[in-house]
Order: C-alpha cells, then structure tokens, then sequence
C-alpha cells in the first residue's frame, strides 16, 4: 500500500489543481509538498522518488519558456497551422461582428454566476410603459383578426392609420429624428402584446423595427441620409421593406445573384455616378405596400470608376418605390396569415452612389451590415411574437379547460389534458424568460450573435409545440375558424416563425454551435488570431499563452464533468437558495460537459466538423438548453425568488436539462470516432444519465396553475392582451375564470340534487326553476348559474357561415362579374 500512496497523491493533487483551474507552478509546488510528505511519513521511497521524477518532467519543461517555446511550442505552431481550416471572408466578419455575452461563460466550463446576477434587471421606462398601457392597448382594442385575416386579407386604413399617426413604425428611431427612441426591451414587449391578439399586426409593426432601413440606417447611414430619411420612416411617410431573399440564394447573402454594375446615368436631372442594378427577390414582407426598398446586391466595377477592385462585394441600397424600373410583383399569401408580403425585381435601375446605405464608404461592406443587424432582429421580432402568442395561448387554454366539462369533470382535469396543459405553461414561461433575455441582451448594447440564434430557433419551435398543444386541447373550438377562435391562426402562422429569418434546420444544425465554438470558446479564437500575428516572435508568445491556456483548460473540464458526473451534482460551490441550488449546479456540471465534447470533436474533426451537421446541432441543443436554464434563473432572481413560481420553475428547468442530456446521449453515442465517444460516455455519464422528463405529479403542479387564479399566472399573463372585448375572444375566455370557479360548488350542488330527484323538466331553464322551487338552490344562485351558463357558451360556441361569406372577396367579384357578362 505504501507503494501506492505517492501515485494516488500525485492524482488527488492533479485533480484537485484541474478542478480549481490553479496555475501550473501552483501544482508543481503542492504536488512536490505532498510528495515530501508522503515520504517523511513512511511511503515507499522508491515510489515516491518515481512520482517525483514524473511531476519533474512535466513541470520542468513547461515552467521554463527557454525548453518550452522551441522545442514544445514552435513544433505544436506549425502542426496547428497546418490543420488549421482557412476562414473565408464572410466566415471571418461572421465572427468579428457579433459580441460574447453569458454565453461564453457557459463555453467555459466554470460559469461566473456573479456576471449573470449582476446584470440589470429588464425594466421598461416610464414612457415605454406609457405607450403599453396607451396606443398599443387602444390599437389592440381595434383589432379584428378575423376581420383582417378573412375578410379584408389587409390591415383596415383605420388601423394603418393609427399605427403610423402613432409612430409604432419609428419605435427603434432616436428622438432627436422624431422616433420613439424605444429600447430594446420597449420593442420587445410592443410586440409581444401586439402578437398575443394577432399575429399579422406583429409582423407588420415588428419588421419596421427590426433588420430594415431604419436599423441600417441607424447604423451606418450618412447624416444627409439620416437626416432625410428617418423622420419620414418615423412617422410613417415611408413604409420601409428590406430585400435580401431571392429565388436561387435564399437569404445567404454571400451567394445572391443580384448584381449591381457601377456606371453613369441620370438622376434628378444630373449625370452621375452610380449603379445599375438587376434584382429578383422574393418573400418581402411589407413590400406590396412598402415606399422605401432596401436591397442587398453584389456589387462590381469593371470600368474602375470607384477604384481599382472590379468586385466590390456585397452592398446594400435605398430604392425609393418609384425609382424607374422597380417593379412591385403581386402579394404573397403565407399560410392564411395575409401580412403584406411579395416578389421586388428590377432590370437596370439606375441609382446614384448616394443611394448607398453609408454612401460609397461603405461599399462591400453589406455582409458585415447584416450579420450585425440580423442578430439584432433574431433576438426581439420573433422571439417576442412567440412569447405573445405562448403567453396568452397559456392563460387562455388554462380557463378553458377549466370551464368546458366533460363527463361533468373539468376536461384540465383529465390526465391527459394535464400532461398538455403542463407543457403549454412550462414552455410558454421558458419562451417569456427566454425572449427577455434576448432583448435584455441588445438593450445593454451587445450584438449577441450567438444568443440571437438560440432565442430565434428555441423560442419558435417551443411556441409552435405550445400552439400544436393548445389545439389538442380545444378541439373543435380550434379547428373551427371564425371571430370566436382565438388559436386556429396562431397554429397556421407558427410555421411561418420557423421559416423566416433563416430557417430552424439550418439555424440549428449549422449556426448556434457553428458560430458559439468558436465566438464563444474562451482560447480557440485567440489561438487562431495568434498564427496570424505577423511578428514570429510575438506570433510564438501568444501561440503558446494561449495553446497552453487551452491545455489546462481541457484538462480542467475532463476532471470537473467527471466529478460531477460522479457525484451527480450534489457537490460543489453554487449560487441560489436552497430550492434553486441544485440547478445551479446542474448547470455547472453540464457546461464542463459541453466545454469538453467541443473541445474535442473540434480537435479532431476541425474544419470537417461544419460538415457534421448532426453532432454540430446536438452540442448546439446543449448550449441552446444551458442559456435556457439561465435565462429562467435569472429570471426568478429579478422576480424575487417567488415560491409562488415554483413549479413552474422547475418543470422549465427539468424540461432544459432533459433536453441536456439527450442531446449529449445522441452526440456520444454517434460520435464519429467510436472509441473517444466511449471515452467521452465514461467521462461524462459514468453512472448514466439521471436527468428526468418533469414529472407527473410537477406537470400537475403546472397545469392548476393555469386553471385557478394565482400570482404566478397573472405573473405569466403580464404584457398580454387579456382586455375581455369583443375581438378578444381569449380575453374574454380568460375573465370568465373567476366567475366560473365560484359557480362551481353551487354547480355541483344542483347537479347533484337534480340527478337524485323525480323532476320531468329537460331544458335548463325549467330545471333552475324546479332547483328554485325544490330549495336546492336560491334565487342568487340561480343567478351564478345562469351566467355560468353564458359564458361557458360564449367559451366553447364555434362560428358558422353563410357560403358566399367564406368566398374570398376577389372570387366573389370575379363570379359576379362572370354572371352579369353571361
């Protein structure tokens, strides 16, 4: 045994020194301490001479620099060089234009759970909030969805009226250009409650406010444009559309065959220089309606008119509507949800340099534009049209099943309804969490890259797994169209939020781990930046700062997933009380496990590793899940820890680690070097996985929070539109709850009298009588139960139609006038 102890010290020391991420020479010291000591209390000296002679061999020549950089160093240099995949441009100003927020932090293995805290609580200003309880409540009293989705397939010009007098078109223009000057977060809770009573009024105001003109603008317009342009964008003089999508590229921008040849020609009456451009796009929304067209085109100079490279690359420009040669095709119909949506094309339009968004400075310069504002974009538009329609899908669903009975139960209480109702309230406070992060995030001035892509993918598939349980539940009430439904288009339009802004396949599989191994990793860029350096001597001293940074850390992250593997992250310093610290440390314990499997799928795939678009989307589903876990834990923080949200809490964060866990399952078992993912399996399940879909009896939990009032629903109904009008048929659903659970015990105490009696009446209201006259009842209680019955009917009732009514407006011309020539 005493052989044994020095190699088992020599271990434990290393351990422990990984775990706690100490320096090297800070190991070397306690290793040789403890190895001293071994020796003066009786360990072999054999043994404890060879530990010693191991520690010394690796100690040495990584301590000093003069053995280290050439013999160690320099020979790793050129290795890594030489495996290294090249970046290409667009690559490149991918990386560089976004920011590393929390997200690196998860990356790294050890999260700083104090960076996270410290971040502000989102809180709205007095003027946004003023805006919420003001225009955004009046426009959403105007609001007939069915109106604008069946009828008119358009906007009324009372609505577009208001929303421009109004300026929800300038909520992200500065003051100083006559805007609302909004945050982020003004922006996002505008749309949110925008979305939770239609969607197509949403996107018409969220595209505006989002990747656009005035964002652009914002950014990289010229004063002269600025000043021009962004008071008329504001007040809605001009109505803005951007073309990117087009019919061969898609929205990826590096390919679009749009061009743009820099010549001379005419404009307002001068010979300019300028471009004449050949376009074909597709898919834009606002544009049939849209009197300012931003574009983005590749741009070329074959004559050298303004300088000597020929392909300039991608730019973007200003196409006022009527600019000679613009063609606005007919509109676009998606998925019954008729936001103004069609084709832009155009064969040589001329357009002076001027018309450059940035001026000719900023030709070429496109990709980087959009890639920048994009980011922008995923994190509030669509995110907060799914959190809207989530939130009050949520409340309302939850009256409902509470209300309509079957087999005279409650049909929430049904387990199966539950298990439903269980998801619609988890997901819906995940996409809440999840979608005010995001905005937070822009709010504090980062470009979150990253972020921006997990927000867009996650909030919109969770929303449309919300809006497909929200139907299940309602059955006939859904799929019945008309003025009462208040879900059928929220389950039309949820495809819609998959597709657009870049599709979630692609979102998934190439971009949130694409882009976060790399943006995110705490060594990797800095070691790719470093073989650049043109300096060899200093291009050797960072290569081997950083290449040695990156050892320990990997070493770091193999000790601390298979510590908490083992001790199935019940151990370890945490942050939280003592009903949040367990998932605290699940989290810690999942980010070593990420920082881990990246580091080497990376080490062994390198540049195949875009290709593995699999294990790619999979470790993506691991960071995705963690900034979840963050997102609502921050979010319980900033609401006061309230017990109230509890369940709700925890089925979120179960729900997160689940989805952890099974997407490390898949990324090991497929890893394509079978034997590292053993290795890997070993290290990070070594007693298996233990992370559990919510349970039963939490799912429950969830779901009477739904039916019953509750601090923690009306928590959750907080920037909805839950006004009981008459084009709000979920407001309404929604105010009947009260009512409805008072009436219950009166409920079943006349069902009940009326099933043991001998009466002969069968119509409701003869049978209240008799319960009158019978004294099971009183007259106040007949009451309760006739307004009951009211609203139960003006819950579950469906519309129906006269034929001509479900004609579209366009048939129903074209066949009258077909009859009238017959």
């Amino acid at each position: 045994m005493s052989i044994a102890i020095p190699f088992i010290a020599f271990l434990l020391i290393g351990a422990i020194a990984a775990y706690h991420r100490l320096r090297l020479p800070v190991w070397a010291a306690l290793t040789a301490t403890v190895l001293v000591a071994c020796w003066l209390l009786g360990a072999s000296g054999a043994a404890t001479v060879a530990a010693g002679v191991v520690t010394a061999l690796i100690a040495v020549p990584l301590l000093l620099p003069q053995i280290r950089l050439p013999f160690i160093t320099k020979p790793l240099l050129g290795f890594y060089t030489k495996i290294l995949p090249p970046l290409s441009e667009t690559e490149r100003v991918a990386l560089e234009a976004g920011t590393v927020g929390w997200e690196g932090q998860l990356f790294s293995g050890k999260p700083d759970w104090d960076v996270l805290h410290h971040q502000p609580k989102p809180t709205l200003r007095a003027d946004e909030q003023a805006f919420l309880d003001g225009p955004v409540e009046e426009l959403c009293k105007m609001i007939n969805d069915w109106q604008i989705t069946h009828v008119d397939a358009d906007l009324s010009p009372a609505l577009w009226d208001f929303i421009k007098k109004n300026k929800f078109f300038g909520m992200i223009v500065p003051k100083e250009y006559g805007g609302l000057g909004f945050t982020a977060l003004g922006n996002h809770k505008v749309i949110q409650k925008l979305a939770s009573i239609s969607s197509v009024v949403s996107s018409t105001v969220g595209v505006p406010n989002s990747l656009g003109p005035a964002e652009l603008l914002m950014h990289y317009g010229t004063q002269e444009q600025k000043d021009h342009y962004l008071p008329r964008l504001a007040d809605g003089r001009e109505v803005p559309c951007f073309g990117l999508t087009g019919p061969w590229a898609g929205s990826d921008a590096t390919s679009i065959p749009d061009f743009g040849i820099v010549t001379t020609g005419e404009w307002n009456g001068a010979r300019v220089v300028g471009v004449k451009l050949t376009f074909d796009k597709r898919y834009i929304t606002l544009a049939p309606v849209a009197s300012l067209i931003g574009l983005a085109f590749r741009m070329y100079d074959p004559d050298g008119l303004i300088g000597d490279k020929q392909d300039i690359g991608i730019t973007l420009a200003l196409l006022p509507r009527d600019t000679a040669g613009v063609e606005i095709g007919r509109r676009a119909m998606p998925l019954n949800s008729p936001f103004q949506n069609g084709p832009i094309r155009g064969k040589d339009v001329f357009i002076p340099l001027s018309q450059l968004i940035g001026g000719e400075a900023y030709a070429g310069k496109g990709w980087q534009m959009l890639v920048e504002c994009l980011s922008i974009g995923r994190s509030i538009t669509l995110p907060s049209t799914a959190s809207g329609g989530s939130k009050m899908g949520a409340i309302a669903t939850g009256a409902y099943a509470r209300i309509r009975k079957q087999f005279g139960l409650s049909i929430g209480r049904f387990e199966g309804v539950e298990e439903a109702l269980a998801r619609i309230g988890g997901n819906a406070y995940t996409i809440s969490a999840l979608a005010e992060a995001s905005a937070a995030a822009v709010a504090r001035g980062e470009l979150p890259a990253v972020p921006s892509t997990i927000s867009k993918y996650h909030c919109t598939e969770m929303g449309r797994e919300v809006a497909t349980d929200v139907m299940d539940i309602l059955g006939g009430k859904g799929i019945i169209l008309g003025p009462r439904n208040f879900a059928g288009r929220n389950w039309q339009a949820a495809p819609i939020m998959i597709t657009v802004e870049g599709a979630n396949i692609m979102t998934r599989s190439l971009m949130i781990f694409g882009q976060g191994a790399i943006l995110c990793h705490p060594w990797v860029l800095k070691e790719m930046k470093a073989t650049t350096l043109p300096d060899p001597d200093e291009r050797l001293r960072e290569f081997d700062k950083n290449l040695f940074g990156h050892i320990g850390f990997a070493i770091s992250n193999a000790v601390r997933a298979l510590w908490f593997g083992l001790s199935s992250a019940k151990l370890g310093a945490a942050p939280g009380d003592a009903y949040t610290r367990r998932y605290y440390r699940k989290l810690n314990r999942y980010s070593a496990a990420l920082a881990l499997c990246a580091d080497t799928s990376m080490l062994l795939l390198g540049g195949k590793l875009k290709f593995k678009e699999s294990l790619s989307g999979r470790l993506g589903d691991v960071l995705s899940n963690l900034y979840i876990a963050s997102a609502l834990l921050k979010r319980y923080e900033d609401e006061g820890r309230p017990a109230a949200d509890q369940p709700l809490l925890a089925w979120s964060i179960h729900n997160a680690t689940f989805k952890i866990e099974k997407a490390l399952s898949g990324a090991l078992r497929n890893f394509p070097f079978r034997p590292v993912g053993w290795l890997l399996w070993a290290l990070v399940f070594p007693l298996g996985r233990r992370a559990q879909y919510p349970s039963d009896r939490l799912g429950h939990k969830v779901a009477s929070l739904l039916m019953s009032p509750n601090e923690a629903r009306d928590r959750l109904a907080v920037g909805v539109f839950t006004t009981p009008c008459e084009n709000n048929p979920a407001g309404r659903i929604n105010s009947y709850l009260p009512k409805a659970i008072l009436a219950e015990p009166v409920e079943r105490k006349f069902l009940k009298a009326l099933k043991n009696s001998d009466i002969e009446a069968h119509d409701f209201a003869s049978q209240l009588d008799e319960g009158v006259r019978e004294g099971w009842i009183t007259a106040d209680e007949r009451k309760q139960l006739e307004e009951l019955r009211v609203m139960t009917i003006d819950a579950i009732s469906v519309d129906d139609f006269d034929a001509q009514e479900l004609r579209s407006a366009g048939y129903r011309h074209d066949a009258g006038a077909d009859r009238a020539a017959a």
